[in-house]
């Protein structure tokens, strides 16, 4: 049986307006974003998740100068401050798509805060999250709802 995931990347792939770009390791990856511009990339097996900032929000906070983290084997909340990340222009709480322990830390982001600011949804990746049973916030968006929020201007 097919997942919501899975029927809607293939929906797409057969729409005349989709682009081909958008079926990409991302969308195969289960990445998924919220309002408050962080990400989370679930494993293959939805249990556990790599979360961090998004692209928008790290070219809107310019320059990443300090990054905070919680540690190893802290409770998270969807909706709660897990961090925080500061540049040359704010100060930001980094919030939590996910219910769960915090399973690792970055620490090279720790101590190169600019690789957040380089590759935000790469190398500059912030936490791995193992996920509580109905752990996933019901409102996370897909690449394409994320990106049409995004030009909306909502911040």
């Amino acid at each position: 049986m097919l997942s919501n995931l899975s029927r809607a990347v293939l929906q797409n792939t057969r729409s005349s307006s989709f682009a081909p770009r958008v079926v990409h390791v991302r969308c195969m990856s289960k990445m998924l974003f919220t309002k408050d511009h962080e990400w989370i990339r679930l494993d293959d097996n939805g249990k556990t998740g790599t979360v961090g900032v998004t692209k928008h929000a790290a070219q809107a906070l310019g320059d990443i100068v300090y990054v905070e983290l919680p540690a190893t084997n802290t409770n998270l909340k969807i909706g709660a401050a897990f961090g925080v990340v500061e540049s040359t222009k704010a100060a930001s709480d980094v919030y939590s798509p996910v219910a769960g322990v915090v399973v690792e830390v970055n620490k090279a982001a720790e101590a190169d805060p600019g690789l957040v600011s380089k590759d935000p949804e790469g190398n500059g990746w912030m936490i791995k999250v193992s996920l509580n049973e109905n752990g996933l916030s019901p409102k996370t968006m897909d690449e394409a709802t994320y990106r049409k929020f995004c030009e909306e201007d909502h911040h």
